[in-house]
């Protein structure tokens, strides 16, 4: 109940923009808008094929989909994708890996993940530079959170270097992990399941923001619109937030704007868009996880 009432706060603060939004959503095409949900349910099905890839041992196909459909719940609840994080390493344990290995998984499909995003949206930039200008991205708090980045970096590199069990412990996942990473990457079926995965996910993720945007009549080049939730999303990773709220919904309506989007279009656009790809999903995620944990899948 926590995010909710957290969204639930922020919407009456800003309900004029949020009402002049929906008004906007209530006359859009229907039929993108169902696109918009078609491509929701492929991200589910990308992100299955990143998380097989990064395991050696073959994972049940229909465990492992439902699995992302239920994560997408759970990560409501804790920020910066732990939710999910938590309930795909029940999920490979469950499945015989040991903790260690399950865990070496889940670093190397968030290494794939980051590094598929960041790529993609380097390649569109380069044949799009004038796409949107990345300077009014840049959140005024910018500064500060780059020096809180740096100082939690520092400490943690002390604690390490003070604390001789805890970097007894990394050393031994980090070697776990590369050990699983060169495996991976020694079987081409796993390559292409993994970084195939880590940049369909994000491709298809910002088509559903351009089915949006194509639902609204949005007159502005599509290419740009992918490029807003790529850089946008990238934008929002700084303040983790849980299931990126307000963090995501803010960096994707800066970025549409510095597209050239309005300011009440663009919070129609992801008003819509959080609508098909978050809440929507929300409480049946909710109950299949319920399912999940009962049935001892995770």
């Amino acid at each position: 109940m926590v995010p909710i009432a957290a969204v639930g706060l922020w919407a009456a603060q800003h309900w004029p923009l949020i009402a002049a939004g929906g008004s906007e959503l209530l006359s859009a095409n229907q039929r993108w808008l169902l696109v918009a949900a078609a491509l929701t349910v492929l991200g589910w099905v990308a992100v299955s094929f990143t998380r097989q890839g990064a395991t050696l041992e073959p994972l049940p196909a229909v465990r492992l989909f439902v699995t992302q459909f239920a994560a997408g719940a759970a990560n409501h609840l804790l920020p910066a994708g732990l939710g999910a994080g938590t309930v795909n390493l029940r999920f490979l344990q469950r499945c015989g890996l040991s903790l260690s290995r399950s865990s070496a998984a889940l670093a190397l499909h968030m290494l794939a993940a980051g590094t598929g995003r960041i790529a993609l949206l380097l390649v569109l930039l380069a044949a799009s530079p004038n796409a949107l200008r990345l300077e009014g991205l840049m959140p005024d708090a910018a500064g500060p959170l780059l020096l809180v980045a740096g100082c939690l970096v520092c400490a943690v590199a002390v604690t390490l270097g003070t604390v001789r069990p805890l970097r007894r412990a990394v050393r031994a996942f980090v070697g776990t992990a590369l050990s699983d990473a060169r495996s991976v990457h020694s079987r081409p079926t796993r390559v292409l399941a993994l970084w195939g995965g880590a940049l369909a996910y994000p491709t298809i993720q910002a088509a559903g923001l351009v089915a949006v945007a194509m639902a609204l009549d949005v007159s502005v080049p599509m290419v740009h619109i992918g490029i807003a939730y790529l850089a946008g999303s990238t934008l929002a990773a700084v303040v983790p937030t849980p299931g990126g709220i307000g963090s995501v919904d803010a960096g994707l309506v800066i970025a549409l704007v510095t597209t050239g989007v309005s300011i009440a279009v663009a919070t129609s656009v992801v008003l819509g868009y959080r609508i098909i790809t978050v809440w929507l999903p929300l409480v049946p995620g909710a109950l299949v996880l319920g399912v999940l944990v009962r049935s001892k899948v995770i």
